[in-house]
């Protein structure tokens, strides 16, 4: 079930909110919001509210015998690449980036942000469709780069149906064969990478791939590998 609200504060806290207050929100359900005006990324940065661009949440229930709830990170981004390709013309092409943006090139096209709330998981994701934020430090771009901005409900039809396929395949066949996707979709190996919170000295190195657990794999410049389980990546 898709449902579009005109405005609120953030589609997250909604969900979480609703499902506190103990009402049924059922499993990939999803709530859609014309603006946001409390929306947030990750670690409680504003994300942009214009509208025009997707901003959307749905909820996943675990079930016995899910794989680690953290790699629904992993699966959002498939069911993200899976929409937006085909509204992205060659030779432009969509990578993945761990653990949770979409980028064209260099650029940001759209981030993900996974919650708890109880039992459940609420993902939360903004697509620029229409325009581009700006975002200090971070370079950015929308799909109407290329062409007339997409429809935004059709691409939250498209997006939710890719996204219950990519959970289902989660569910049925664990973590292996969606590493083995999601590192097809993402940058090369051998990417420089820059990994560590806003204001830390960030630790370089290079892209090696994805652990068997979904966490990145990081090759720094003496031959090692780190494993990286949480921070901010950047293309270095």
């Amino acid at each position: 079930m898709i449902r579009t609200v005109p405005e609120t504060g953030s589609t997250n806290a909604d969900l979480a909110a609703r499902i506190a207050a103990h009402e049924r929100v059922a499993d990939g359900e999803w709530l859609i919001a014309d603006r946001q005006n409390a929306g947030r990324g990750r670690q409680g940065r504003a994300w942009f509210d214009g509208a025009g661009n997707f901003m959307g949440s749905t909820v996943v229930w675990p079930g016995q015998g899910d794989p680690p709830l953290g790699t629904l990170a992993l699966v959002t981004g498939l069911a993200l690449l899976e929409a937006v390709a085909p509204l992205i013309p060659p030779p432009n092409q969509a990578q993945l980036k761990w653990p949770n943006d979409l980028l064209i090139g260099a650029a940001k096209l759209s981030g993900i942000l996974l919650e708890r709330a109880g039992k459940a998981v609420i993902v939360g994701i903004g697509v620029n469709l229409g325009q581009a934020p700006a975002v200090e430090g971070r370079e950015t771009i929308a799909l109407s780069a290329f062409g007339p901005a997409p429809d935004r409900d059709l691409f939250a039809a498209s997006l939710a149906r890719h996204f219950d396929a990519e959970l289902e395949r989660w569910r049925s066949y664990g973590l292996e064969p969606l590493i083995r996707r999601w590192q097809a979709a993402a940058h090369p190996l051998g990417t420089s990478l820059a990994v560590g919170e806003p204001g830390e000295t960030p630790l370089q190195g290079t892209f090696a791939g994805l652990a068997s657990d979904g966490a990145l794999q990081l090759r720094l410049a003496d031959g090692t590998t780190r494993t990286i389980h949480a921070g901010e990546v950047r293309l270095a």
